[in-house]
């Protein structure tokens, strides 16, 4: 369901057949359509019984098997995901009579802190596997209500939307005319998200009190850090299946202003850009919206990170842009940094595991990897990656070859010259520089018969329904 300002903003060509795809993301339960007949009613009044739909049966068996596909570390009571059925036949009943009393209480969450990519850490919040059931089962009757009315140009954590969406869409704003961008950063947004500004826009589609009680509860559980309870009087923790659509909730106050406005933007969660046609309107937008931000919605934006700028010097969900006129999607610098940082992980040599183990590691995390970044044009970077991954590995296939006598044996079966087995087995270059001599003996074949997967060739096989290869 689209305002009338947001159909005004379809004159730049979208490329219709891409504009929306079809893929349900997981985690989600049957990707609501636009089409009137899913479309959950409109009036208040006849979401007065959402919690009885909210424990309904099917809906929490739904929840169950989500939750036990997610799987997840336990929560502050040590109750795993596969014991959660066990738990659940033990405390269901007083659990479901608390829920309908409008007693029950959450646990607070578990909180973990991990490193992010640009350094600082991230603080996440782990509910325990019978508050994430809740959540999920929450989510399921929630999403349904509040996700028609979002603006279609937010696409973080939706049904049948995801973020190759929101780059496409990026992409086309460029290939329009609007090269300059508006890149703005919300500063520890789920730490700072005002509790009472956020319940205000819930309670604007959702009348049942025990529920409104219920998501203010999980809002104030606190959180465990080193054995200490910590108040919890703003933000919503990153780790449960509630948080995300919170978020949504009341960023979509910031994309009803921007269309209002008549701008053209995406937004991904927390990750917002707005693309205008010179640095000087970029200057006058960023201005304007950070004073919304900061005045209405009660968030800070990071003016060290946020800029006016050209797309092709920023990065968008990993993603940058050339600077031609098809805007050509690219791998930013940083994903390729963090991507060689990963591989470094995986194969250092310093670190003891067989070449299966190490291969095995190494292909699980490059085909997620190239899943999620398959949509840039990045055939001549994965040739590069694929040549410098079989290098590493010679490197560690040679430091486990400590010996003498085991180097030229090893080279001998793999048909090296006896004299050239003598040579390179008494050389004393690192691992690093026998890796290049080691070249011709353990050429691509030999680590394809070892399972290794080609960046390459899944990436051409990736492309080829869209006639990119």
């Amino acid at each position: 369901m689209r305002s009338h300002e947001e159909q005004r903003q379809q004159n730049i060509p979208q490329g219709s057949s891409r504009q929306r795809d079809t893929v349900k993301p997981e985690g989600y339960a049957g990707a609501p359509s636009s089409s009137s007949a899913q479309v959950a009613p409109s009036s208040r009044e006849d979401r007065d019984d959402l919690l009885e739909r909210m424990l309904r049966r099917e809906n929490l068996l739904l929840a169950y098997k989500r939750v036990v596909r997610n799987g997840g570390a336990p929560g502050v009571d040590g109750v795993t995901v596969a014991e959660l059925q066990a738990y659940l036949k033990t405390h269901w009943e007083t659990v479901k009579a608390e829920l309908l009393a409008g007693t029950y209480r959450p646990s607070p969450v578990r909180r973990v802190e991990i490193p992010k990519p640009g350094g600082g850490v991230r603080l996440l919040g782990i509910p325990t596997v019978m508050d994430r059931l809740l959540q999920q089962a929450l989510l399921q009757v929630m999403e349904p209500i509040f996700d028609p009315h979002f603006s279609w140009y937010s696409y973080g954590f939706r049904p049948g939307k995801r973020a190759h969406d929101a780059v496409l869409q990026a992409q086309r704003y460029i290939q329009s005319g609007l090269r300059w961008v508006v890149d703005m950063d919300l500063e520890k947004f789920f730490d700072r998200v005002n509790h009472d500004i956020l319940m205000a826009r819930v309670a604007r589609r959702v009348t049942d009190k025990r529920v409104l009680k219920l998501i203010r509860a999980y809002l104030n559980a606190g959180a465990m850090a080193e054995g200490a309870l910590e108040r919890t009087e703003e933000g919503t923790p990153q780790g449960g299946p509630l948080s995300p659509l919170l978020a949504n909730i009341l960023l979509d106050n910031l994309d009803k202003e921007l269309t209002k406005r008549g701008l053209r933007f995406v937004r991904y969660a927390d990750d917002c850009n707005i693309f205008v046609a010179s640095k000087r309107a970029g200057e006058r937008v960023m201005e304007s919206v950070t004073r919304f931000v900061e005045g209405k919605l009660k968030l800070k934006v990071n003016r060290d990170k946020s800029a006016v700028d050209r797309p092709w010097n920023r990065k968008f969900l990993g993603f940058s842009f050339l600077s031609n006129r098809n805007a050509t999607i690219r791998l930013a610098p940083k994903t390729i940094s963090r991507f060689k940082e990963k591989v470094r992980e995986l194969t250092n040599r310093s670190k003891s595991a067989s070449m299966e183990e190490r291969i095995y590691r190494l292909n699980r995390y490059l085909m997620g990897w190239l899943g999620y970044f398959r949509l840039a044009s990045a055939k001549n970077h994965l040739t590069s990656f694929d040549q410098w991954i079989r290098r590493r590995l010679r490197m560690c296939l040679w430091k486990q070859w400590k010996r003498v006598r085991t180097r030229i044996r090893e080279l001998r079966a793999l048909g090296v010259p006896e004299w050239a087995c003598f040579v390179m087995a008494n050389s004393r270059r690192g691992p690093w520089e026998m890796s290049r001599n080691t070249n011709n003996a353990l050429p691509t074949s030999y680590w394809e018969a070892k399972g290794l997967k080609s960046l390459l060739s899944r990436y051409l096989e990736l492309r080829q329904p869209f006639g990119t290869a």
